[in-house]
């Protein structure tokens, strides 16, 4: 049986753009007649009991209904710790000592590596020079040994994709699990074998694919959906106006309105139309969504 998941950090309300995401997972998931988790990602921001329930309430105002527990990666730092332990013991990590602003300035340099890829500073390091560091009180991340891995992979909507791997952070100096660390795990362990996401994900999905198959782990299928933007061309955020399911709600709008609103945004509602959650599952194809990112009118986003 097909698994989605849909997995928001806890740091805040859900805007337009997470609901939206999350419709497209939930009926991916449920046109299949699989399963939908629903997981927190709170590695970076810790338990958030008051927004988490936000979100989750949220969700079931748009009859977007979930299949077991919530699972917090707070609560998971011991399977993080054991995968890492195996990528240690096969010689695929070596510990960092650079600074952001040393990888940003080494990127910037002639000839410096692509725009957000690490340059391998640390990756020759001797035991001698990582001591040096340490003494100095620099605290290493610990970063997988890539090789420039060309990895390559299928989107449902995108595609054969494929991207050369850098040696990206596993764990963090302060020995918190990274992203893409955590996200291959979890998905893994949960049985999630469908991922519904963002396309700005794209670009980091070959580090997860080399992941799974470095710790032998299933590769999920991959969906990753355009974004919602604001009037100015940026990522949706709180500072374009009314952009969540409460502001809709407190401007008049209802539930089904929104989910219109969503539904509408990748041709499964006409304008204006107020539909249910499931009467957009009726209506959804996954090979039918559009790539480009749907763009705000500004007047929506105004509380009269």
């Amino acid at each position: 049986m097909t698994v989605g998941r849909f997995a928001p950090s806890p740091s805040g309300s859900l805007h337009l753009g997470s609901l939206r995401t999350a419709l497209l997972a939930w009926c991916a998931a449920r046109h299949e007649q699989g399963g939908f988790l629903v997981r927190m990602e709170d590695l970076t921001t810790g338990a958030a009991p008051v927004r988490e329930r936000e979100q989750l309430d949220d969700l079931a105002r748009l009859g977007l209904d979930h299949d077991g527990p919530v699972v917090r990666q707070s609560e998971r730092r011991h399977l993080y710790d054991a995968a890492v332990d195996r990528l240690v013991a096969a010689g695929r990590t070596y510990p960092c000592y650079c600074s952001r602003r040393e990888i940003r300035e080494a990127a910037a340099a002639p000839h410096g590596p692509p725009t957000g890829t690490y340059p391998g500073t640390c990756r020759g390091l001797d035991e001698r020079a990582r001591r040096e560091r340490e003494r100095g009180g620099r605290r290493p991340a610990l970063r997988l040994l890539a090789d420039g891995t060309r990895v390559s992979f299928v989107d449902r909507l995108h595609g054969e994709r494929s991207g050369e791997v850098d040696d990206f952070v596993l764990r963090r100096a302060d020995g918190v699990a990274a992203y893409n660390l955590a996200v291959v795990v979890d998905d893994a362990d949960q049985g999630v074998d469908q991922v519904v996401r963002g396309d700005d994900l794209l670009p980091t999905t070959p580090r997860q694919v080399l992941l799974q198959r470095l710790l032998g782990l299933p590769t999920p299928a991959y969906l990753h959906v355009p974004l919602v933007l604001g009037p100015d061309g940026e990522r949706l955020a709180k500072r374009h106006g009314a952009v969540g399911l409460s502001d809709r709600l407190r401007a008049g709008d209802t539930p089904e309105r929104v989910l219109g609103l969503l539904a509408g945004s990748v041709g499964l509602a006409s304008p204006g139309e107020a539909v249910t959650a499931e009467q957009v599952l009726g209506r959804f194809d996954p090979d039918r969504l559009p790539r480009a990112p749907w763009i705000l009118d500004p007047g929506l986003l105004e509380v009269k």
